[in-house]
């Protein structure tokens, strides 16, 4: 036991440090991204769809436990990030900040059909690298199913505006830094942001190693499925960031920016993250995956698109999902 400390502590310690470290690396590279990508005057909420909701950590993460072996500690992050956007991100911000919205029907019917081909696949009990591949491709449609939706709408579903305002934070520019320093950074403003980019990739694969090694260690000491682990614990911790994405909207009278993270999430998970997992090698979909994990999904997308239809999420529907995500634990871990 190096520093005389537990295994157990010491796993803990390097999974919760490489889940930090992919959390702040992708974060830090979708910032690099979304500066370039904002100044082309692209739809706000198909922005939001794609850098809110494409859970790059969520993959980063899967594709190392596939890489180490342990495919369904990677597809246990699928269903566990999915159901904790679903049930505790929206139930949260229902519970703290009811909040009333008004999603268009078409983004509704979107969501709840693209689960549809991924379990047609997995039926069969396994995800081929065919089947990978089908599903990595059909993530491309679906994302230009949200753009032509958006060009063809009269009026914009949400603005460009706020969503640079949330991907910044609130944070304002410091005013007191020299001009020299601001003349040099737009000179090489591409250059700048491409570095910035590497650094951040760099940062994901540590962290993601990290946190695989961690999680293995884990398991061991607890006696868990790595479908298990992957779906409660990995997926929470690795998900919190999408408390903020979805509470803190809400909380600002703009609730539809949490609405696009949650539509551009449920299409990411079900189709190109998964999808890339299944590429790396096949992923085992039989027993609980179908007895547990799609039911307890489809009752939560379904719950979710029910109060969207009505129009408000309020502390009693809040409430409903939380329960949901609590009893996915639950289950979990019984079973």
């Amino acid at each position: 036991m190096p520093f005389g400390l537990p295994a157990e502590l010491i796993a803990l310690a390097f999974f919760l440090a490489g889940v930090v470290l992919v959390i702040a690396s992708v974060e830090t590279f979708i910032e690099a991204v979304a500066e370039s990508a904002l100044s082309i005057g692209l739809s706000g909420f198909f922005l939001t769809v794609v850098l809110a909701g494409t859970d790059l950590e969520n993959a980063i993460l899967g594709l190392a436990a596939v890489a180490d072996g342990l495919p369904d500690l990677a597809l246990g992050t699928v269903f566990g990030e999915a159901l904790f956007v679903l049930g505790a991100a929206v139930g949260l911000a229902g519970v703290l900040t009811p909040f009333e919205t008004s999603v268009p029907r078409s983004y509704l019917l979107l969501v709840l059909l693209a689960p549809s081909l991924l379990f047609a696949l997995a039926f069969d009990g396994t995800l081929s690298r065919v089947d990978g591949a089908f599903l990595t491709v059909a993530f491309l449609p679906l994302l230009g199913a949200v753009y032509a939706l958006e060009r063809n709408r009269g009026t914009r579903y949400l603005s460009a505006e706020e969503v640079e305002e949330a991907l910044e934070g609130g944070s304002e520019t410091d005013d007191d830094e020299p001009s020299g320093g601001d003349s040099f950074r737009e000179r090489y403003e591409g250059w700048y942001q491409l570095g910035v980019a590497l650094v951040a990739t760099v940062g994901m694969t540590v962290g993601s190693e990290l946190a695989v090694t961690g999680a293995r260690d884990l398991l061991s000491v607890l006696g868990v499925t790595g479908l298990v682990f992957g779906a409660t614990v990995m997926s929470f911790v690795a998900s919190l960031e999408e408390l903020f994405l979805t509470v803190e909207p809400a909380r600002q009278g703009r609730p539809h920016l949490g609405v696009g993270n949650v539509v551009g999430s449920v299409l990411f998970f079900v189709t190109a993250n998964v999808g890339v997992l299944a590429l790396f090698g096949p992923i085992d979909t039989s027993g609980t995956v179908m007895t547990v994990h799609w039911p307890f999904f489809l009752v939560a997308l379904l719950a979710v698109a029910a109060v969207f239809v009505r129009g408000r999420v309020g502390r009693p529907e809040g409430f409903a999902l939380l329960g949901l995500y609590a009893a996915y634990w639950g289950v979990n871990y019984l079973l």
